[in-house]
């Protein structure tokens, strides 16, 4: 059992009053034949292995772009992983939930791998990034708020603690380039620091989330993975807004 969950980067509203077919739905509802129906009034599509074994990239792009839901049946551990690059290529978070070992490919391709912690296989969670023990995908819903909410706090902690350095700093630079006298000596900046920089700090690390996690856009790949000096700089200067 191979699930691929897709967000773009772009907010998607979906109406649930007005449903999605098929082409094969669109011809039995209009008396016609599949060949007659045009590809684009089809919202949703079934693909099978053997269908998209034929196709190639760019046939798989378009299928991705022209329908919003896709059900991709009997395919195999290759084609699970053409399907997540395909996704990839045009700019989405993508998330596959499995837990066998043909899962495998998928689950290390996508941006975050979810393994079954009490069905899946030792292969499955290996290659995962993420593991429910409970086997509940209201899980993922859970995992995905708290991720969010570590994040946010991070960049908060490390603005602050960014923009309240420099001050300290600045007189040493001061000093050595101008040869300024100290205005604040080595003690009393620890005491500044241990006293109110080190609580508040702290504090901002272990906010409650304040909005709905899912109004805002997912983090894009332009993120690094760690902490760069660029990053902290582009971090420390840009507009800051704190809940």
């Amino acid at each position: 059992m191979c699930l691929i969950i897709v967000v773009l980067l772009m907010p998607v509203i979906i109406n649930e009053m007005t449903g999605t077919e098929t082409i094969e739905e669109i011809a039995l509802r209009t008396n016609t034949t599949v060949e007659k129906v045009n590809t684009l009034d089809a919202k949703a599509a079934v693909i099978s292995g053997q269908k998209l074994k034929e196709m190639d990239s760019k046939q798989l792009d378009e299928v991705l772009g022209n329908h919003s839901e896709i059900v991709f049946a009997r395919t195999s551990p290759q084609q699970k992983l053409i399907i997540v690059e395909g996704c990839q290529r045009r700019g989405a978070i993508v998330a596959v939930t499995g837990d066998g070992v043909n899962d495998s490919p998928a689950l290390k391709k996508a941006d975050i791998g979810i393994a079954m912690g009490i069905t899946g296989s030792d292969v499955s969670k290996q290659a995962a990034d993420m593991i429910l023990l409970d086997d509940n995908f209201a899980s993922i819903v859970t995992g995905v708020e708290e991720g969010r909410l570590i994040f946010d706090n991070l960049k908060k902690s490390i603005a602050y603690t960014l923009t309240s350095n420099i001050p300290e700093i600045s007189p040493f630079l001061f000093f050595i380039i101008f040869n300024v006298p100290l205005p604040l000596g080595t003690v009393t900046i620890l005491c500044i620091d241990l006293g109110t920089d080190m609580v508040p700090a702290i504090s901002l690390a272990y906010e409650q989330v304040r909005y709905t996690p899912y109004t805002i856009h997912p983090i894009s790949h332009s993120i690094p993975s760690h902490i760069s000096v660029p990053y902290c700089i582009d971090l420390m200067f840009r507009p800051k807004v704190i809940l």
